[in-house]
């Protein structure tokens, strides 16, 4: 994630309208393999990555690696294969881009989305980036397997960004060239940096998109950590609001509405401390757990009303 360190926390008081949001009591808070997700963080984070700086000897393991986690889940390449590689002013990356069709004939699509590299090797030292962002990329694979088992009512594409260390790169690239026609893209949901929770895991977004508070206020009664909205307000203090700090941001300039889920920063951020073993299992489960109750939530909900669309 590309944050500035001098955010502050700030909670949010959660208010009002959970009335107006779609019931979550046939939805329990989905099982996950545990097991699988943490192996695919360790892997992600480990040394052998070197950081995954796009265009590295790393980055090109953390892809083979990608390639064959996606093939393992059972999701289908969202067009010829999953790597699509693309080019900017400064250099080239690969994103995976995956798609599990929906249960509906709804054309509205749903975007999963989490960046796959960091900040690779500074002064011969490897910044691991377990929290930023393997954790996010582990998420999205486990979740990937679990809407497979039980799809969605609306299709869901799945993109693995590179270069949002670079300014969100692969996702202006991604909304260039979108697999579907992009006014068929209702709400991109990004995953950056979700393991470090301290039980705490933050929704951004619904500033933006007021439509969208009632449906996350319902996905917080019943999450497994505490999930505060919030960090989304323009106009706030420097570093507070995470509008621009992450590929959701790509989305957000084509007015397309986004939730953002992700932890404060921690003393671990963009440091080669940033490692396998101080993430907490059961705080990083309970968060993956989370995402997924509210991305099943979001799909329910769809469409937002008209005043939350471009």
């Amino acid at each position: 994630m590309s944050r500035s360190l001098s955010r502050a926390a700030r909670a949010l008081a959660l208010a009002g309208l959970v009335a107006c949001a779609p019931s979550l009591a046939a939805q329990p808070v989905p099982a996950l393999d545990s097991t699988r997700l943490l192996a695919h963080l360790s892997v992600l984070a480990h040394d052998s990555m070197q950081g995954r700086a796009p265009g590295t000897p790393g980055s090109l393991r953390a892809r083979a690696f990608l390639e064959r986690a996606l093939a393992e889940t059972g999701v289908r390449p969202a067009g010829d294969e999953y790597a699509q590689p693309f080019e900017w002013a400064g250099g080239s990356g690969v994103n995976f881009v995956a798609l599990v069709p929906g249960r509906g004939t709804d054309s509205d699509v749903i975007v999963l989305s989490a960046h796959y590299d960091h900040v690779g090797v500074r002064e011969g030292v490897i910044y691991n980036g377990t929290d930023d962002n393997a954790s996010g990329t582990a998420a999205l694979l486990e979740i990937a397997r679990r809407v497979v088992a039980a799809p969605l009512e609306h299709t869901l594409v799945l993109a693995l960004f590179d270069a949002e260390e670079l300014g969100s790169q692969g996702a202006h690239a991604f909304v260039l060239t979108p697999p579907v026609a992009i006014e068929r893209i209702a709400l991109d949901v990004n995953l950056d940096m979700v393991s470090r929770t301290g039980g705490l895991l933050w929704a951004g977004g619904a500033s933006h998109t007021p439509a969208l508070r009632p449906i996350l206020e319902a996905v917080a009664d019943e999450a497994p950590l505490t999930l505060r909205l919030g960090h989304d307000r323009p106009g706030a203090p420097e570093g507070d609001d995470w509008t621009s700090q992450s590929d959701h941001i790509a989305f957000h300039e084509k007015g397309i509405p986004f939730v953002y889920f992700g932890v404060e920063d921690h003393p671990d951020y963009h440091r080669p401390t940033d490692d396998f073993e101080r993430v907490d299992p059961g705080e990083y489960v309970a968060s993956v757990r989370t995402i997924l109750l509210g991305l099943r939530a979001l799909d329910a909900a769809l469409p937002l009303p008209d005043s939350a669309a471009r």
